[in-house]
């Protein structure tokens, strides 16, 4: 269960939360532009652009929940549990595995063009990174300061669909999505108009009840549309720090407190941590849920030209 956002002011920023019942060591790590990043299924990439996010590292691999690359192009990786499919390798076409397709496309590419015409020949192939780490189901958010995409590998085939609304959560698939949204196009920021009948004893007793109807709840759906109403009604200056404040407010508004949400497997998920990256500047920035306050960490303050991970344990 996550929640993915692209957000405009007067820069871009990218960033989620990733509600999870446990965590897996993540950090932000900074991967310069001659680290090796090894594929299983085509040649390494050994030159690439530079990038950084939050990613579980093992066998000095990035594992990248999401992250943003030096040229602005961010992606992340959101569950999507009985809806993912990935194919098997195929002759004539860039296999990739899903556990690399983040460093893979955030290395080649540097806009959303790019990355949709490079999925007409690449498929998201079945291939686990160890027996310890098994394959993840996963659907994908692309964006760039002038568009987003959303990346779903299902039984029917790989679907790219443009994503107005800048805004993942998880299951269903993004085609309810799109649809699901209009049920709710009604809601507005301001008092709520008397449809019901002329001359009714009817007003408004309090503010925001223009938005009554807006779902509360922590399903996928639910946060999806109330992403997108909070993230559509925002309002800040457009400094930097405004910006970055105004994001993460978007993101509580969807956050999972400890003890809502309860998993399959008996323990509850949470919201373990937001982040928020100026794509422009390459600082990210970061919440924990027992660490509120916001953390920062510039790109741009390492040596991008090296062949060595940058990893900063997330402070709990």
């Amino acid at each position: 269960m996550c929640t993915a956002i692209s957000y405009q002011t007067e820069h871009h920023y990218f960033g989620r939360n990733l509600d999870l019942e446990r965590g897996y060591g993540e950090g932000v790590v900074i991967t310069p532009r001659r680290c090796p990043l090894p594929l299983r299924h085509l040649p390494s990439l050994t030159e690439h652009y530079a990038m950084i996010g939050m990613a579980a590292v093992a066998e000095n691999y990035p594992l990248y929940f999401e992250a943003t690359n030096e040229t602005g192009l961010s992606m992340a990786g959101l569950n999507f549990p009985d809806n993912a499919a990935y194919a098997e390798v195929s002759e004539g076409y860039d296999n990739v595995a899903s556990f690399e397709l983040i460093p893979y496309l955030l290395g080649k590419y540097a806009t959303v063009e790019e990355v949709r015409r490079a999925l007409k020949t690449l498929r998201v192939v079945h291939t686990p990174f160890s027996e310890e780490l098994p394959v993840s189901p996963l659907h994908w958010m692309i964006a760039d300061a002038a568009k987003t995409i959303t990346l779903e590998c299902t039984r029917e085939g790989m679907k790219v669909y443009d994503n107005p609304f800048g805004v993942l959560t998880n299951n269903p698939t993004f085609d309810y999505h799109l649809t699901n949204v209009s049920n709710y196009m009604h809601l507005h920021e301001g008092p709520a108009k008397n449809r019901l009948g002329d001359g009714l004893p009817v007003g408004n007793y309090s503010l925001g009840m223009g938005a009554l109807g807006l779902p509360g709840d922590f399903s996928s759906a639910s946060r999806f549309v109330r992403a997108v109403f909070v993230k559509e009604h925002s309002v800040c200056d457009g400094s930097e720090r405004a910006s970055v404040n105004q994001f993460f407010h978007i993101l509580s508004s969807v956050a999972m407190p400890r003890g809502c949400v309860l998993a399959h497997d008996g323990q509850y998920e949470y919201t373990r941590y937001s982040s928020c990256c100026n794509t422009d500047s390459g600082v990210y920035y970061y919440t924990t849920y027992d660490t509120p306050t916001v953390r920062r960490i510039d790109m741009h303050s390492v040596d991008l030209d090296t062949a060595v991970l940058y990893s900063y344990p997330m402070d709990e």
